[in-house]
């Protein structure tokens, strides 16, 4: 089991930044790739960013390239989801994701959220 526990979303104004922090804990050995998704009121869940543990290539969803970097401390079993430039259809709430397994889109383990508002 991995457990995932994320932090730093809060309010911010539209071109302003934020940094979310995931730490993972348990059967961190075993991680192959963590990722970000995000869900605003009303709409569905969507991809936002992935990085593998061992390589750290990245993944980010078209919306948010240029503007969010994903990134990874093994260390730490932390992975962070840096966003720069919020807009205000940035508001949502944001979840992280890890996977031990490679099979494509597959997330089995998913932290509890954390809000991310953002005013225009």
């Amino acid at each position: 089991q991995v457990r995932l526990v994320e932090s730093g979303g809060g309010l911010v104004q539209a071109g302003g930044s934020l940094r979310l922090s995931c730490a993972a804990s348990g059967r961190t050995s075993s991680l192959y790739r963590m990722g970000w998704f995000r869900q605003a009121p009303g709409k569905e869940r969507e991809f936002v960013a992935a990085i593998t543990w061992s390589g750290g290539r990245t993944t980010v969803a078209d919306s948010v390239k240029g503007r969010f970097t994903i990134s990874r401390d093994n260390a730490k079993n932390t992975v962070y989801l840096q966003m720069d430039n919020l807009k205000h259809e940035d508001t949502a709430v944001y979840y992280c994701a890890a996977t031990t397994t490679g099979a494509p889109g597959r997330y089995d383990y998913w932290g509890q959220g954390t809000q991310v508002t953002v005013s225009s």
